[in-house]
């Protein structure tokens, strides 16, 4: 299926379209928008033909023309849709090595990304327009590990065999494995052979297998194990072993999100895409980013320019609200990846060193007198597990018949206070506090409502209701029907039970579970589109919910997170989806929230203090990982840029690193 957005125009006469560009540039100005209409509606095999007829009708060369009478990002961008293919990267590499540094993001996209077949022509094209060897000329410019990566790539020789060896895959997860992760150093020179060479099934069953034989998807071990230009080149080769599409739809979101536009990238993607897999690359933008390419440009460039790629791109999918296979694919993927089993860490252990009396005096000294260490205090706190700090709470008791928690609240203050003070409550008592607060008073805090009994197992909910019920003497069940209404207090309630089947996937059930999610024809009122979701996300184990998440992309080809952003709004939308993301993958969800929480102007203070105790001694240090994987930026640095004082030297010790 072409899954392009520019087709063969239909009647095509190339000696008319050389005409009507002919007559675009003559005299005094030229017809901008009719040269973009003409040229974005063509395809390049097309063009060329109307650059070959322009020269037989006027003895002019229509680039040459092109260039004179157009300026700017949008010259660049039509004289780049005029050259073949080939041509048009060859012309992309050139300006990427010539003259002073090198734009080695370009080299990484172009040959990271392109077909043994792309990568031959691309070679004839360079030789023939330079009279120049493109392997030469990188091997000049480049150096190290990322320069024979690139010449490898160069060599258009990677495997394109569809039959896998179970075995070869077993060995080379292993090798990878043992090159990076086991070694004292990094064996560059596996990682090349096997990612430079393998064909793309192959590799994509490699990276399952070293998923499950690591424990991690090898793009961490990559930024784990390699640094610079090197790790970004091999970074770029596995996300297209994965899926093109999706590694084009990250980089057009990267090209234009915050200040300012990286307009040659823009270029070059939208270019290079169109005749390929745009419409792919639009669907997994929509499902990743929550927002269409088309709308992302049209806010993003301005005047003919935005003109001619909104052409290019071929539709808004925000107006449309299809989804299509490639974005399918990529959840599909997602399920399965989520669905192998990972050891949850947290950054916070039990102090080996234990001793909780001298913990307790090392605290009364820190708040004793005049002014008060917070260093010492935070040092003491942040490096003791919850139960050592029950313990603590307990020994100052004994030794001081004073309360700590009460005498914590007197020497500190703000962002700090909150966090030190959270970190002394036991995790049930923890979470019942931030209820309490998210339901007292006028107006309802729904997202941590949300956040919190979404993502809570049976255990840990059983013990926030009895925490709830002694702190407060009420149920959390009447507090939650209280102050909320409709299919929202539904959800809420029936996952404040703590009643979540605990067993295995069941696959016949798992199938008939995805029928009931994706019937959108019931008139029966009692069987509503919420309730049939409500008795399947809020009941159903974990395994299970993956499996019939699986079942419901087969059935519809559709993403179930997709399907409840199309059908539902506002809290009970939220809450599904919330449900959804933790199953699909915990850690991810947090990290979202986290950089939700500090990106922008302003800081989340609230989410942020949350989150980071709530999950200090669960799973911590796989959010870390997560968020360096979605975001490219570790979460220490991020908190390290986006707080101050001893609240960031807290929130830092939790942390527990830098990635």
């Amino acid at each position: 299926v072409y899954r392009g957005s520019v087709k063969d125009f239909q009647g095509f006469d190339a000696n008319q379209d050389a005409e009507a560009l002919y007559n675009a540039m003559k005299g005094f100005g030229s017809d901008k928008e009719a040269i973009l209409d003409l040229i974005t509606s063509r395809s390049n095999k097309q063009r060329v033909e109307i650059c070959q007829a322009y020269k037989s009708l006027y003895g002019k060369d229509l680039i040459a023309d092109l260039k004179y009478e157009l300026t700017g990002k949008f010259e660049r961008l039509i004289v780049s849709l005029m050259r073949p293919p080939a041509y048009a990267d060859a012309k992309e590499i050139k300006d990427a090595i010539s003259g002073v540094g090198t734009d080695e993001k370009c080299l990484i996209e172009i040959l990271a990304s392109r077909t043994n077949q792309e990568i031959h022509d691309l070679v004839a094209a360079y030789k023939d327009a330079y009279e120049r060897d493109l392997e030469a000329d990188i091997v000049g410019d480049t150096s190290g590990h990322f320069k024979k990566m690139l010449v490898v790539l160069l060599q258009g020789a990677r495997e394109e065999d569809d039959v896998v060896s179970e075995d070869l895959v077993e060995q080379d997860a292993k090798d990878l494995l043992e090159a990076g992760e086991l070694k004292w150093g990094t064996d560059e020179a596996q990682f090349i052979y096997i990612l430079g060479r393998r064909s793309r099934q192959h590799l994509r069953l490699v990276f399952d297998e070293y998923l499950k034989i690591a424990g991690k998807p090898i793009e961490r071990s990559i930024r784990a194990e390699l640094s610079g230009d090197f790790e970004k080149l091999m970074l770029a080769v596995v996300k297209c072993i994965r899926s093109k599409a999706e590694y084009f739809a990250e980089r057009l979101y990267k090209a234009m999100k915050g200040l300012g536009t990286r307009d040659n990238t823009l270029i070059r993607i939208m270019v290079s895409r169109s005749e390929i897999d745009m419409l792919d690359i639009r669907e997994v933008f929509r499902t990743k980013y929550e927002k269409s390419l088309y709308n992302m440009i049209k806010e993003d460039t301005s005047g003919e320019y935005k003109k001619a790629l909104l052409k290019l791109c071929g539709g808004d999918d925000d107006a449309a609200g299809e989804f299509f296979p490639e974005a399918a694919q990529v959840a599909y993927r997602m399920w399965e990846l989520s669905a192998v089993k990972v050891e949850l860490r947290g950054t916070v252990q039990p102090a080996g060193d234990f001793n909780d009396d001298g913990d307790a005096q090392v605290l009364r000294k820190a708040m004793k007198g005049l002014g008060t260490d917070e260093g010492a205090i935070i040092e003491v706190v942040t490096k003791r597990s919850n139960a050592q700090r029950q313990q603590i709470l307990k020994a100052y008791k004994a030794h001081y018949g004073r309360d700590l928690m009460a005498d914590l609240k007197s020497e500190l203050s703000g962002s700090l206070a909150k966090l030190i003070l959270g970190l002394m409550l036991t995790p049930a008592q923890y979470d019942a506090k931030q209820l309490r607060k998210a339901v007292e008073g006028a107006g309802t805090d729904e997202s941590v409502l949300i956040e919190i009994m979404a993502t809570r197992n049976n255990q840990e909910i059983r013990a926030i209701n009895e925490a709830y019920q002694e702190a407060y003497h009420k149920s959390l069940e009447d507090d939650l029907s209280s102050d909320t209404s409709g299919h929202f207090k539904r959800i809420l309630v029936s996952l404040a039970l703590g009643n979540r089947d605990e067993g295995p996937e069941n696959l016949t059930q798992a199938h008939e579970d995805a029928k009931k999610l994706a019937d959108v024809s019931s008139n029966d009122s009692s069987d509503s589109l919420e309730t049939r979701f409500l008795s399947i996300l809020c009941t159903r184990s974990y395994p299970h919910l993956r499996r019939v998440f699986q079942e419901f992309i087969k059935m519809t080809n559709h993403d179930v997170e997709h399907a409840i952003k199309k059908r539902m709004s506002g809290d009970v939308r939220d809450a599904f989806v919330a449900i959804v993301r933790s199953v699909k993958n915990k850690p991810a969800f947090f990290a979202d929230k986290l950089y939700k929480s500090m990106k922008g102007a302003g800081t989340d203070e609230r989410t942020l203090t949350r989150i980071m105790i709530s999950r200090s001694e669960i799973d911590l240090f796989n959010i870390r990982g997560e968020f360096v994987d979605l975001f490219d930026k570790s979460l220490h640095h991020m908190i390290e840029k986006d707080t101050s004082g001893d609240y960031r030297k807290a929130l830092l010790a939790l942390c527990g690193g830098e990635d």
